[in-house]
């Protein structure tokens, strides 16, 4: 069968779930013709996407989020105003993809979380098969548990997840855990999309720990509580662009751009791993056996969900700062030992293949 990826640029997760894909696609014999990535002017599409997916790459304008003046968290009011200034740049967009699904002719496109993807059925209603993909619709499942309050976020983040999927087939929603699928309202609960790379890495514990920052505001904080703890080796990864690729800050304090091959040899022999709870990264630390502080960026209640969905996975614990005593407090207890995330995720590549070509 032939395939079109559509895929959210924000973010690494989404990314590394369509380098997944494409690879077990084409090891059973399918075929990925073309990748299309939605981009903005805030975030760069990182170099190992490019690389990795060996396929044909195409960006286009997409909505992104308006980062707050300390650039950690993000603003979910100015983001909706600031993306409806530039809905005449979206609609090029959409004719953008509109048109590669035209003259590629595939047989299915599977979205990955990117919202103009439901906005592309929504106005021109493609003839193809249409598949989604992201741990977003899990929080469309009865069984998921949810954080306490913030019942408006949940609700828009809910709306918006409904957008990227209209018209869907399909919507296959990853998760931490197993959960009965719900055919009826074409939600199929699966496994994470985990590279090969992960996969064959031989985990080690070492004797620092490991982080990611969705937004660089949050270095200052590392900052703070490094010099409170001087001694603690750590290595934080961040996408900030007018920075060296690895920058000491202080002694044992270390920051470096994202790069894959990097961030992953640094997973392998981490002792712990604090993120602001992307979904992609802690199922990668729960594969490794690492234990985690998450600690969702401020106004992404989408990652406050994740926070608390792999608090009950039992991935580790969730902080509302980088405060990394309470990782340091937390790997003693941590159960090294447990196999279930990894025997659920080794069902992934079946499961995936009977959902994608039936």
């Amino acid at each position: 069968m032939r395939f079109l990826f559509i895929v959210q640029g924000e973010g690494r997760g989404h990314m590394t779930q369509a380098i997944s894909m494409r690879d077990i696609l084409v090891r059973n014999g399918h075929e990925v013709l073309e990748v299309l990535v939605g981009k903005s002017r805030v975030r760069e599409i990182p170099r190992f996407f490019f690389d990795k997916i060996e396929v044909p790459v195409h960006t286009y304008e997409s909505p992104n989020f308006a980062v707050s003046h300390n650039n950690k968290g993000i603003h979910v009011y100015q983001s909706i105003l600031r993306n409806l200034f530039r809905l005449n740049v979206y609609f090029k967009s959409l004719a953008f993809i509109n048109r590669k699904i035209k003259d590629l002719k595939p047989d299915v496109v599977i979205n990955f979380y990117e919202m103009l993807g439901g906005f592309t059925w929504m106005f021109y209603r493609p003839k193809v098969k249409y598949i989604c993909i992201g741990h977003q619709f899990l929080l469309l499942h009865p069984g998921f548990v949810f954080p306490s309050g913030r019942h408006f976020q949940i609700w828009m983040l809910n709306f918006l997840t409904r957008l990227t999927s209209f018209g869907a087939d399909k919507q296959l929603a990853l998760s931490f855990v197993s959960m009965p699928d719900l055919r009826k309202k074409k939600i199929f609960v699966v496994p994470p999309l985990l590279r090969n790379e992960v996969r064959e890495l031989i985990p080690h514990n070492g004797n620092y720990i490991l982080g990611y920052m969705l937004n660089a505001g949050y270095s200052e904080e590392i900052i703070r509580w490094h010099k409170t703890c001087p001694q603690q080796e750590a290595h934080f990864f961040w996408d900030k662009k007018d920075v060296p690729e690895d920058l000491e800050v202080e002694p044992n304090l270390w920051f470096h751009r994202i790069n894959d091959v990097k961030f992953l040899q640094y997973m392998k022999d981490c002792k712990g791993y604090a993120s602001t709870a992307g979904f992609e990264s802690i199922c990668e630390a729960m594969y490794l056996r690492k234990p985690v502080l998450m600690v969702p960026t401020a106004g992404h209640i989408e990652q406050r969900c994740n926070s608390v969905d792999g608090v009950r996975a039992g991935a580790g614990i969730t902080s509302d700062a980088f405060d990394l005593d309470k990782l340091i407090d937390f790997i003693p207890t941590f159960n090294n030992a447990d196999q279930t995330f990894v025997h659920w995720e080794q069902q992934a590549e079946d499961r995936f293949l009977t959902l994608l070509t039936q």
